[in-house]
Protein backbone atom coordinates (compact mmCIF):
# COMPACT_ATOMS: atom_id res chain seq x y z
CA UNK A 1 0.00 0.00 0.00
CA UNK A 2 1.20 3.51 -0.84
CA UNK A 3 0.20 6.74 0.93
CA UNK A 4 1.60 9.94 -0.54
CA UNK A 5 0.95 13.43 0.74
CA UNK A 6 1.04 15.98 -2.10
CA UNK A 7 1.57 19.28 -0.31
CA UNK A 8 1.15 22.67 -1.95
CA UNK A 9 2.95 25.34 0.04
CA UNK A 10 1.30 28.46 -1.35
CA UNK A 11 -2.07 27.20 -0.11
CA UNK A 12 -0.68 25.15 2.80
CA UNK A 13 -2.86 22.33 1.43
CA UNK A 14 -2.41 18.58 1.54
CA UNK A 15 -3.94 16.29 -1.07
CA UNK A 16 -3.46 12.53 -0.78
CA UNK A 17 -2.75 9.67 -3.17
CA UNK A 18 -3.56 6.17 -1.84
CA UNK A 19 -2.70 3.06 -3.84
CA UNK A 20 -3.41 -0.61 -3.15
CA UNK A 21 -3.22 -3.38 -5.73
CA UNK A 22 -4.23 -2.01 -9.10
CA UNK A 23 -6.46 0.77 -7.73
CA UNK A 24 -5.95 4.26 -6.32
CA UNK A 25 -7.96 6.95 -4.54
CA UNK A 26 -7.35 10.67 -4.31
CA UNK A 27 -8.40 12.77 -1.32
CA UNK A 28 -9.00 16.53 -1.68
CA UNK A 29 -7.27 17.07 -5.06
CA UNK A 30 -6.23 20.49 -6.33
CA UNK A 31 -7.72 22.06 -9.46
CA UNK A 32 -5.00 20.86 -11.84
CA UNK A 33 -5.42 17.09 -11.95
CA UNK A 34 -2.77 15.91 -14.40
CA UNK A 35 -0.21 15.16 -11.65
CA UNK A 36 -2.60 12.66 -10.03
CA UNK A 37 -3.46 11.06 -13.35
CA UNK A 38 0.21 10.81 -14.34
CA UNK A 39 1.09 9.23 -11.00
CA UNK A 40 -1.59 6.55 -11.41
CA UNK A 41 -0.72 5.96 -15.06
CA UNK A 42 2.98 5.52 -14.23
CA UNK A 43 2.06 2.94 -11.59
CA UNK A 44 -0.33 1.16 -13.95
CA UNK A 45 -3.33 1.63 -11.66
CA UNK A 46 -6.85 3.02 -12.03
CA UNK A 47 -8.12 5.95 -9.96
CA UNK A 48 -11.32 4.50 -8.54
CA UNK A 49 -12.50 7.19 -6.10
CA UNK A 50 -12.15 10.90 -5.41
CA UNK A 51 -12.91 11.52 -1.73
CA UNK A 52 -13.82 15.03 -0.57
CA UNK A 53 -13.61 15.79 3.14
CA UNK A 54 -15.99 18.79 2.81
CA UNK A 55 -16.84 21.73 0.57
CA UNK A 56 -13.53 23.58 0.69
CA UNK A 57 -13.57 27.33 1.19
CA UNK A 58 -9.94 28.23 0.58
CA UNK A 59 -9.40 26.52 -2.77
CA UNK A 60 -11.31 25.01 -5.69
CA UNK A 61 -10.98 21.25 -5.69
CA UNK A 62 -10.20 19.17 -8.77
CA UNK A 63 -12.90 16.59 -8.07
CA UNK A 64 -15.02 17.32 -11.16
CA UNK A 65 -12.19 17.34 -13.71
CA UNK A 66 -10.57 14.30 -12.13
CA UNK A 67 -13.80 12.31 -12.23
CA UNK A 68 -14.50 13.36 -15.81
CA UNK A 69 -11.02 12.36 -17.00
CA UNK A 70 -10.71 9.05 -15.15
CA UNK A 71 -14.25 7.81 -14.55
CA UNK A 72 -13.60 7.88 -10.78
CA UNK A 73 -16.58 8.24 -8.47
CA UNK A 74 -16.79 11.38 -6.32
CA UNK A 75 -17.53 10.58 -2.68
CA UNK A 76 -18.77 13.01 -0.03
CA UNK A 77 -19.78 12.33 3.53
CA UNK A 78 -23.29 12.59 5.00
CA UNK A 79 -25.27 15.84 4.66
CA UNK A 80 -23.48 16.92 1.46
CA UNK A 81 -25.73 18.30 -1.27
CA UNK A 82 -24.11 18.88 -4.66
CA UNK A 83 -25.11 20.39 -7.98
CA UNK A 84 -23.44 17.52 -9.86
CA UNK A 85 -23.44 13.75 -9.69
CA UNK A 86 -21.69 12.47 -6.57
CA UNK A 87 -22.18 9.64 -4.12
CA UNK A 88 -23.11 10.79 -0.61
CA UNK A 89 -21.90 8.11 1.76
CA UNK A 90 -23.37 6.91 5.03
CA UNK A 91 -21.51 7.20 8.30
CA UNK A 92 -19.16 4.20 8.71
CA UNK A 93 -19.71 3.09 5.10
CA UNK A 94 -16.64 1.39 3.64
CA UNK A 95 -15.04 1.61 0.20
CA UNK A 96 -12.52 -0.88 -1.13
CA UNK A 97 -9.39 0.36 -2.88
CA UNK A 98 -7.42 -2.68 -4.00
CA UNK A 99 -7.08 -4.74 -0.83
CA UNK A 100 -7.34 -1.70 1.46
CA UNK A 101 -10.51 -0.18 2.92
CA UNK A 102 -11.47 3.46 3.44
CA UNK A 103 -14.12 3.97 6.14
CA UNK A 104 -16.29 7.09 6.30
CA UNK A 105 -16.37 8.91 9.66
CA UNK A 106 -18.86 11.77 9.60
CA UNK A 107 -17.37 14.52 11.78
CA UNK A 108 -19.52 17.66 11.54
CA UNK A 109 -18.13 20.80 13.13
CA UNK A 110 -15.90 22.65 10.70
CA UNK A 111 -18.88 22.35 8.34
CA UNK A 112 -21.98 20.23 8.62
CA UNK A 113 -20.82 17.75 5.95
CA UNK A 114 -17.22 17.52 7.19
CA UNK A 115 -15.99 13.94 7.05
CA UNK A 116 -12.78 12.11 7.93
CA UNK A 117 -11.63 8.97 6.13
CA UNK A 118 -10.03 6.12 8.06
CA UNK A 119 -7.65 3.94 6.05
CA UNK A 120 -7.52 0.24 6.93
CA UNK A 121 -4.57 -1.56 5.34
CA UNK A 122 -4.48 -4.92 3.57
CA UNK A 123 -3.92 -6.72 6.89
CA UNK A 124 -7.00 -5.12 8.44
CA UNK A 125 -5.10 -2.62 10.62
CA UNK A 126 -6.43 0.93 11.05
CA UNK A 127 -3.46 2.85 9.71
CA UNK A 128 -4.18 6.48 8.82
CA UNK A 129 -6.83 9.16 9.31
CA UNK A 130 -7.36 11.73 6.57
CA UNK A 131 -8.87 14.38 8.78
CA UNK A 132 -9.63 17.20 6.35
CA UNK A 133 -10.33 20.40 8.25
CA UNK A 134 -11.73 18.58 11.28
CA UNK A 135 -8.38 17.94 12.96
CA UNK A 136 -5.16 19.74 12.15
CA UNK A 137 -1.75 19.24 13.69
CA UNK A 138 -1.96 21.41 16.79
CA UNK A 139 -5.43 22.73 16.09
CA UNK A 140 -8.94 22.02 14.80
CA UNK A 141 -10.95 23.55 11.99
CA UNK A 142 -12.60 26.89 12.59
CA UNK A 143 -16.37 26.53 13.08
CA UNK A 144 -17.47 29.81 11.50
CA UNK A 145 -17.42 28.92 7.79
CA UNK A 146 -20.85 27.34 7.48
CA UNK A 147 -22.96 28.40 4.54
CA UNK A 148 -25.66 30.86 5.48
CA UNK A 149 -28.30 28.44 4.24
CA UNK A 150 -27.28 26.01 7.01
CA UNK A 151 -28.66 28.41 9.68
CA UNK A 152 -25.97 27.31 12.12
CA UNK A 153 -23.98 29.57 14.39
CA UNK A 154 -20.28 29.09 15.04
CA UNK A 155 -21.24 28.00 18.56
CA UNK A 156 -23.56 25.34 17.11
CA UNK A 157 -20.82 23.98 14.88
CA UNK A 158 -18.22 24.16 17.65
CA UNK A 159 -20.51 21.99 19.74
CA UNK A 160 -20.80 19.46 16.93
CA UNK A 161 -17.03 19.51 16.53
CA UNK A 162 -16.54 18.74 20.23
CA UNK A 163 -18.76 15.69 19.92
CA UNK A 164 -17.18 14.57 16.64
CA UNK A 165 -13.67 14.67 18.04
CA UNK A 166 -14.54 12.76 21.16
CA UNK A 167 -16.87 10.18 19.64
CA UNK A 168 -15.15 9.51 16.30
CA UNK A 169 -11.47 10.45 16.58
CA UNK A 170 -10.21 10.34 20.17
CA UNK A 171 -11.46 6.77 20.45
CA UNK A 172 -9.07 5.62 17.71
CA UNK A 173 -5.68 4.03 18.37
CA UNK A 174 -2.76 6.29 19.31
CA UNK A 175 -0.51 4.89 16.57
CA UNK A 176 -2.79 6.02 13.72
CA UNK A 177 -1.18 8.65 11.51
CA UNK A 178 -3.12 11.89 11.10
CA UNK A 179 -3.02 13.52 7.66
CA UNK A 180 -4.86 16.88 7.68
CA UNK A 181 -5.89 19.05 4.75
CA UNK A 182 -3.82 22.06 5.87
CA UNK A 183 -0.76 23.20 7.78
CA UNK A 184 0.46 26.44 9.36
CA UNK A 185 -0.44 29.52 7.35
CA UNK A 186 -3.88 28.39 6.25
CA UNK A 187 -6.83 30.60 7.22
CA UNK A 188 -8.90 27.50 8.02
CA UNK A 189 -7.54 27.31 11.57
CA UNK A 190 -5.91 29.48 14.24
CA UNK A 191 -2.90 27.66 15.66
CA UNK A 192 -1.74 25.00 13.20
CA UNK A 193 1.69 23.45 13.45
CA UNK A 194 4.21 23.67 10.63
CA UNK A 195 4.23 19.87 10.68
CA UNK A 196 1.88 18.29 8.14
CA UNK A 197 1.32 14.89 9.81
CA UNK A 198 1.60 13.31 13.24
CA UNK A 199 0.46 10.34 15.27
CA UNK A 200 -2.95 10.63 16.84
CA UNK A 201 -1.44 9.77 20.23
CA UNK A 202 0.85 12.77 20.08
CA UNK A 203 -2.06 14.99 19.14
CA UNK A 204 -4.06 13.71 22.08
CA UNK A 205 -1.19 14.82 24.31
CA UNK A 206 -0.33 18.14 22.68
CA UNK A 207 -3.37 19.52 20.84
CA UNK A 208 -5.29 21.89 23.09
CA UNK A 209 -8.63 20.89 21.53
CA UNK A 210 -8.18 17.21 22.44
CA UNK A 211 -7.74 17.67 26.18
CA UNK A 212 -9.64 14.87 27.89
CA UNK A 213 -10.69 17.10 30.80
CA UNK A 214 -12.14 19.86 28.58
CA UNK A 215 -15.85 20.47 28.91
CA UNK A 216 -18.03 21.21 25.92
CA UNK A 217 -18.54 24.80 27.08
CA UNK A 218 -14.79 25.30 27.47
CA UNK A 219 -14.17 23.84 24.02
CA UNK A 220 -16.74 26.11 22.37
CA UNK A 221 -15.25 29.15 24.08
CA UNK A 222 -11.68 28.30 23.05
CA UNK A 223 -12.27 27.41 19.40
CA UNK A 224 -14.49 30.44 18.77
CA UNK A 225 -12.18 32.92 20.48
CA UNK A 226 -10.00 35.22 18.39
CA UNK A 227 -11.32 34.21 14.98
CA UNK A 228 -10.49 36.76 12.30
CA UNK A 229 -13.06 37.37 9.54
CA UNK A 230 -12.51 34.83 6.75
CA UNK A 231 -11.29 36.09 3.36
CA UNK A 232 -14.09 37.33 1.11
CA UNK A 233 -13.47 34.64 -1.51
CA UNK A 234 -14.17 31.74 0.86
CA UNK A 235 -17.96 31.51 0.27
CA UNK A 236 -17.38 31.88 -3.48
CA UNK A 237 -15.04 28.88 -3.49
CA UNK A 238 -17.55 26.88 -1.44
CA UNK A 239 -20.19 27.63 -4.06
CA UNK A 240 -17.92 26.48 -6.90
CA UNK A 241 -17.02 23.28 -5.07
CA UNK A 242 -20.65 22.57 -4.29
CA UNK A 243 -22.34 23.59 -7.56
CA UNK A 244 -19.61 22.95 -10.16
CA UNK A 245 -17.26 25.01 -12.28
CA UNK A 246 -15.73 25.41 -15.72
CA UNK A 247 -13.03 22.91 -16.67
CA UNK A 248 -9.46 23.90 -15.88
CA UNK A 249 -8.45 23.41 -19.53
CA UNK A 250 -10.94 26.05 -20.67
CA UNK A 251 -9.74 28.48 -18.02
CA UNK A 252 -6.14 27.93 -19.04
CA UNK A 253 -6.89 28.25 -22.76
CA UNK A 254 -8.65 31.59 -22.28
CA UNK A 255 -5.91 33.04 -20.09
CA UNK A 256 -2.99 31.92 -22.29
CA UNK A 257 -3.88 34.50 -24.93
CA UNK A 258 -0.78 36.59 -25.76
CA UNK A 259 -1.49 40.29 -26.27
CA UNK A 260 0.67 42.97 -27.86
CA UNK A 261 1.06 46.15 -25.82
CA UNK A 262 -1.52 47.90 -28.03
CA UNK A 263 -4.03 45.07 -27.68
CA UNK A 264 -3.31 44.77 -23.95
CA UNK A 265 -4.14 48.44 -23.51
CA UNK A 266 -7.27 48.20 -25.65
CA UNK A 267 -8.61 45.23 -23.67
CA UNK A 268 -7.80 46.89 -20.35
CA UNK A 269 -9.71 50.03 -21.28
CA UNK A 270 -12.58 48.27 -23.05
CA UNK A 271 -13.62 45.90 -20.29
CA UNK A 272 -12.10 47.52 -17.21
CA UNK A 273 -9.81 44.56 -16.58
CA UNK A 274 -7.56 44.43 -13.53
CA UNK A 275 -3.89 44.50 -14.52
CA UNK A 276 -2.14 42.03 -12.23
CA UNK A 277 1.66 42.20 -12.19
CA UNK A 278 3.12 39.04 -10.66
CA UNK A 279 6.83 39.91 -10.79
CA UNK A 280 8.90 40.25 -7.63
CA UNK A 281 8.43 43.37 -5.54
CA UNK A 282 11.62 45.23 -6.43
CA UNK A 283 11.29 44.56 -10.16
CA UNK A 284 7.80 46.00 -9.95
CA UNK A 285 8.99 49.03 -7.98
CA UNK A 286 11.54 49.97 -10.64
CA UNK A 287 9.07 50.03 -13.52
CA UNK A 288 5.45 49.01 -13.96
CA UNK A 289 2.40 49.79 -16.05
CA UNK A 290 0.38 52.60 -14.46
CA UNK A 291 -2.51 51.32 -12.29
CA UNK A 292 -1.21 47.74 -12.26
CA UNK A 293 -1.43 45.85 -8.94
CA UNK A 294 1.55 43.82 -7.74
CA UNK A 295 1.03 40.44 -6.07
CA UNK A 296 4.20 38.45 -6.59
CA UNK A 297 3.96 34.86 -7.74
CA UNK A 298 6.84 33.88 -5.44
CA UNK A 299 4.89 34.26 -2.22
CA UNK A 300 1.45 33.51 -0.81
CA UNK A 301 0.04 34.54 -4.15
CA UNK A 302 -3.34 32.81 -4.34
CA UNK A 303 -4.49 33.63 -0.77
CA UNK A 304 -3.59 37.30 -1.23
CA UNK A 305 -5.41 37.43 -4.55
CA UNK A 306 -8.45 35.99 -2.81
CA UNK A 307 -8.18 38.37 0.13
CA UNK A 308 -7.66 41.57 -1.87
CA UNK A 309 -9.56 41.17 -5.15
CA UNK A 310 -13.20 41.13 -4.04
CA UNK A 311 -14.78 40.35 -7.41
CA UNK A 312 -13.93 36.74 -8.29
CA UNK A 313 -15.42 37.23 -11.77
CA UNK A 314 -13.40 40.35 -12.57
CA UNK A 315 -11.53 40.10 -15.91
CA UNK A 316 -7.79 39.97 -15.26
CA UNK A 317 -4.88 40.85 -17.54
CA UNK A 318 -1.56 39.34 -16.53
CA UNK A 319 1.93 40.78 -16.48
CA UNK A 320 4.31 37.95 -15.65
CA UNK A 321 7.88 36.84 -16.08
CA UNK A 322 8.37 35.23 -19.47
CA UNK A 323 7.44 31.54 -19.32
CA UNK A 324 5.54 31.73 -16.02
CA UNK A 325 2.14 32.70 -17.41
CA UNK A 326 0.69 29.19 -17.10
CA UNK A 327 1.92 28.91 -13.52
CA UNK A 328 0.16 32.18 -12.65
CA UNK A 329 -3.07 31.07 -14.33
CA UNK A 330 -2.96 27.75 -12.50
CA UNK A 331 -2.56 29.41 -9.13
CA UNK A 332 -5.36 31.86 -9.88
CA UNK A 333 -7.66 28.98 -10.83
CA UNK A 334 -6.89 27.19 -7.57
CA UNK A 335 -8.85 29.89 -5.76
CA UNK A 336 -11.53 30.35 -8.40
CA UNK A 337 -10.23 33.38 -10.31
CA UNK A 338 -11.10 31.92 -13.69
CA UNK A 339 -11.56 35.07 -15.75
CA UNK A 340 -8.02 35.89 -16.86
CA UNK A 341 -8.37 37.05 -20.46
CA UNK A 342 -4.77 37.25 -21.63
CA UNK A 343 -1.21 38.28 -20.80
CA UNK A 344 1.21 40.98 -21.96
CA UNK A 345 3.49 39.31 -24.49
CA UNK A 346 7.06 40.38 -23.83
CA UNK A 347 6.14 41.90 -20.48
CA UNK A 348 7.09 45.38 -19.33
CA UNK A 349 10.06 45.43 -21.70
CA UNK A 350 7.70 45.15 -24.68
CA UNK A 351 5.44 47.81 -23.15
CA UNK A 352 8.39 50.21 -22.88
CA UNK A 353 9.67 49.38 -26.36
CA UNK A 354 6.29 50.37 -27.78
CA UNK A 355 6.74 53.84 -26.31
CA UNK A 356 4.14 53.51 -23.59
CA UNK A 357 4.33 55.18 -20.19
CA UNK A 358 5.59 53.42 -17.08
CA UNK A 359 5.46 54.27 -13.40
CA UNK A 360 7.72 53.48 -10.44
CA UNK A 361 7.70 53.37 -6.65
CA UNK A 362 10.65 54.65 -4.68
CA UNK A 363 12.41 52.15 -2.42
CA UNK A 364 14.86 52.93 0.37
CA UNK A 365 17.13 50.79 2.50
CA UNK A 366 16.83 50.88 6.31
CA UNK A 367 20.07 52.89 6.41
CA UNK A 368 18.64 55.45 4.00
CA UNK A 369 15.44 55.64 6.03
CA UNK A 370 17.47 56.22 9.19
CA UNK A 371 19.33 59.13 7.54
CA UNK A 372 16.03 60.65 6.37
CA UNK A 373 14.51 60.33 9.85
CA UNK A 374 17.39 62.35 11.32
CA UNK A 375 16.66 65.23 8.95
CA UNK A 376 12.88 65.41 9.20
CA UNK A 377 9.86 63.81 10.87
CA UNK A 378 8.65 60.73 8.98
CA UNK A 379 5.50 58.62 9.02
CA UNK A 380 6.01 54.86 8.94
CA UNK A 381 3.24 52.41 8.08
CA UNK A 382 3.68 48.80 9.18
CA UNK A 383 1.35 46.65 7.06
CA UNK A 384 1.93 43.38 8.89
CA UNK A 385 -0.87 41.67 10.79
CA UNK A 386 -1.94 43.17 14.08
CA UNK A 387 -0.51 40.18 15.95
CA UNK A 388 2.90 40.65 14.32
CA UNK A 389 2.86 44.36 15.11
CA UNK A 390 1.83 43.78 18.72
CA UNK A 391 4.68 41.34 19.25
CA UNK A 392 7.36 43.69 17.93
CA UNK A 393 7.47 46.91 15.90
CA UNK A 394 9.33 50.16 15.31
CA UNK A 395 8.58 52.58 18.12
CA UNK A 396 7.02 55.29 15.95
CA UNK A 397 5.34 53.07 13.35
CA UNK A 398 1.58 52.93 12.83
CA UNK A 399 -0.09 49.58 12.15
CA UNK A 400 -2.09 49.44 8.92
CA UNK A 401 -2.60 45.72 8.15
CA UNK A 402 -2.74 44.79 4.49
CA UNK A 403 -5.53 42.33 5.35
CA UNK A 404 -7.81 45.27 6.13
CA UNK A 405 -6.53 47.81 3.62
CA UNK A 406 -10.02 48.97 2.64
CA UNK A 407 -11.28 49.40 6.19
CA UNK A 408 -9.02 52.29 7.15
CA UNK A 409 -8.13 53.91 3.83
CA UNK A 410 -9.88 57.15 4.76
CA UNK A 411 -7.38 57.64 7.61
CA UNK A 412 -4.52 58.23 5.17
CA UNK A 413 -3.72 61.67 3.80
CA UNK A 414 -2.93 61.71 0.07
CA UNK A 415 -0.70 64.76 0.60
CA UNK A 416 1.62 63.04 3.08
CA UNK A 417 4.65 60.87 2.43
CA UNK A 418 4.45 57.41 3.96
CA UNK A 419 7.32 54.96 4.39
CA UNK A 420 5.82 51.48 4.16
CA UNK A 421 7.18 48.14 5.37
CA UNK A 422 6.00 44.61 6.13
CA UNK A 423 8.06 41.66 7.37
CA UNK A 424 10.27 41.19 4.32
CA UNK A 425 9.02 43.35 1.43
CA UNK A 426 6.32 41.23 -0.21
CA UNK A 427 3.19 42.65 1.41
CA UNK A 428 4.40 46.25 1.47
CA UNK A 429 4.66 46.32 -2.33
CA UNK A 430 1.15 44.90 -2.66
CA UNK A 431 -0.03 47.68 -0.34
CA UNK A 432 1.92 50.37 -2.21
CA UNK A 433 0.70 49.23 -5.62
CA UNK A 434 -2.94 49.21 -4.51
CA UNK A 435 -2.72 52.70 -3.05
CA UNK A 436 -0.75 53.99 -6.01
CA UNK A 437 -3.55 52.81 -8.32
CA UNK A 438 -5.92 54.84 -6.14
CA UNK A 439 -3.97 58.04 -6.52
CA UNK A 440 -1.53 58.00 -3.60
CA UNK A 441 1.67 59.47 -5.04
CA UNK A 442 3.99 59.72 -2.03
CA UNK A 443 4.54 56.13 -0.96
CA UNK A 444 8.06 54.87 -0.27
CA UNK A 445 8.81 51.18 0.14
CA UNK A 446 11.33 50.00 2.73
CA UNK A 447 13.51 47.24 1.28
CA UNK A 448 13.76 44.09 3.35
CA UNK A 449 10.93 45.06 5.69
CA UNK A 450 10.97 44.77 9.47
CA UNK A 451 13.64 42.09 9.44
CA UNK A 452 16.06 44.44 7.72
CA UNK A 453 14.99 47.43 9.84
CA UNK A 454 15.58 45.51 13.05
CA UNK A 455 18.88 44.14 11.80
CA UNK A 456 20.17 47.59 10.88
CA UNK A 457 20.27 48.63 14.53
CA UNK A 458 19.21 52.16 13.68
CA UNK A 459 15.68 52.06 15.05
CA UNK A 460 14.15 51.73 18.49
CA UNK A 461 12.01 48.59 18.80
CA UNK A 462 8.88 48.32 20.93
CA UNK A 463 7.76 44.88 22.12
CA UNK A 464 4.27 45.84 23.21
CA UNK A 465 1.45 48.05 22.07
CA UNK A 466 -1.89 48.64 23.76
CA UNK A 467 -4.54 47.05 21.54
CA UNK A 468 -6.72 50.17 21.75
CA UNK A 469 -4.11 52.15 19.84
CA UNK A 470 -4.10 49.80 16.86
CA UNK A 471 -5.90 50.66 13.66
Amino acid sequence: MIIEQIYTGCLEQGAYYIQSGNEAAIIDPLREVEPYINKATSAGVQIKYVFETHFHADFVSGHLDLAQKTGAQIIYGPKAETGFHAYVAHDHEEFKVGEAIIRVLHTPGHTIESTCYLLIDEAGKETALFSGDTLFIGDVGRPDLAQKSDSLTKQDLAGYLYESLRAKIMTLSDDILVYPAHGAGSACGKNMSKETSDTLGNQKRSNYALRSDMTKAEFIAEVTQGLQPPPAYFPLNVKMNKDGYESFEKVLYRGMRPLTPDNFEIVANAIGALMLDTRDAQSFAKEFIPNAINIGIDGSFAPWVGALIPDIDMPILLIAEDGREEEVLTRLARVGYDNAVGFLQGGVAAWKASGKETDSIRSVTPEELNDISKQQPIEILDVRKESEFTAEHLLDAENFPLDHINDHLAKLDRKKTYYVHCAGGYRSMIFNSMLRARGFEDLVDVKGGFKALKGSGGFEISNYVCPSTLL
